[in-house]
């Protein structure tokens, strides 16, 4: 077995010195001559065979566990890494719209031998994890941004923006001598009508600290508020409904007609919704001629508008863990929120890029 693998032309490099060490070794060569017939040094040479008198010849020609100079993963090999995770799962035959580090992993481990990087055929998570960080690559997390689809976009943002300024101009005079209101507008639907079904179980001190709730509830559906706010005042305009069609954005503007002095012009800045653009609006503006200017919000640009910020704001108060009995409870709690916040107005104040604004 000696004699033939110190004669292989396919078997590893170091298997065939190491039995040919040995066989020398038995054909009464010393030490210092095998080192020099093999152009290597003395101590490998005794390595070699100290193993194979403790282990036996087979165990020899191999490395022991644990034992060896592990694989040097190079900086291809690690650019080859980030360019896998860098590609959709799906791209590759997966079911997997983002990669985990176990799959990842096994891909890695799979195809490293045919792209050549044969150093990854062990590569474990940590290992993946920390070329991955180096990398500033996570292809697990998912980050959403917003694409400008309105080519509009920076005209319109510039048209909301002036009006926010003329706001805080008029803000800071006597509001008593203004004949215009800005209102801020927008929906909220989708408030779901939740209802306990085992009762409900306050703190008690010392033994319960949390409120607690069976986890089996019952839905009674949704509403949705339509709410305005006075950008002037603070003061907040809701109506609530259990949908948000053209006919309750004109009763809501019904409510915001009869709410201002006939002489006024009210301002809404509010979104595209198709609501707000329908035939029916559009025929019930016409019976208002010059009462109402819409400012409408680029595509995809709700956040400017500084209703969202009082949406954001009652989600995390009166709206957070609501629990009621019925869906008319819901929007008595809805309304009875609102009156509190009304009893308090904060005037919104919009910051991003007022500085650059110009009134024209």
């Amino acid at each position: 077995m000696l004699q033939g693998l110190s004669k292989s032309k396919t078997a590893a490099h170091r298997e065939v010195i190491r039995a040919g060490i040995i066989l020398s070794y038995i054909e009464g060569h010393s030490i210092s001559d095998i080192a020099k017939k093999f152009g290597t040094n003395r101590p490998l040479v005794e390595r070699c065979l100290n193993k194979a008198l403790a282990f036996g010849v087979s165990t020899a020609l191999k490395d022991l566990p644990g034992r060896g100079i592990k694989p040097v993963i190079t900086d291809d090999a690690r650019s080859w890494v980030l360019s896998i995770a860098c590609q959709s799962p799906v791209e590759l035959g997966y079911a997997n719209e983002t990669w985990t580090y176990s799959l990842l992993k096994d891909h890695i481990r799979l195809y490293c031998h045919q792209a050549g990087y044969e150093s990854l055929q062990k590569i474990d998570k940590g290992v993946l994890h920390g070329i991955l960080a180096k990398g500033n690559i996570r292809p697990h997390k998912v980050r959403y941004y917003l694409e400008k689809r309105d080519p509009e976009f920076e005209r319109k943002m510039v048209n909301v923006l002036q009006v926010y300024k003329q706001i805080e101009l008029t803000n800071e005079n006597e509001l008593s001598d203004r004949s215009i209101t800005t209102i801020s507008y927008d929906e909220k639907p989708g408030i779901q009508a939740i209802k306990n079904i085992a009762p409900q179980l306050q703190p008690v001190p010392l033994k319960h600290s949390t409120i607690k709730r069976d986890h089996e509830y019952k839905r009674l559906g949704t509403v949705s508020l339509l709410a305005g706010i006075d950008l002037h005042t603070g003061n907040v305009i809701p109506l609530v409904r259990e949908q948000h069609r053209s006919k309750e954005f004109i009763e809501f503007l019904n409510q915001i007609d009869n709410h201002y002095p006939k002489d006024w012009l009210i301002r809404i800045v509010l979104d595209n919704h198709s609501s707000h653009v329908s035939k029916e609006t559009s025929a019930w503006l016409l019976t208002k001629a010059g009462r109402f200017e819409f400012i409408f919000t680029p595509k995809h640009g709700s956040w400017l508008n500084m209703i969202e910020m009082f949406f954001s704001k009652v989600a995390r108060s009166f709206l957070r863990n609501i629990r009621v009995n019925t869906k008319e409870e819901l929007i008595d709690r809805i309304y009875q929120g609102i009156t509190e916040i009304n009893k308090d107005p904060v005037i919104f104040r919009w910051k991003y890029k007022m500085d650059e604004v110009e009134i024209v």
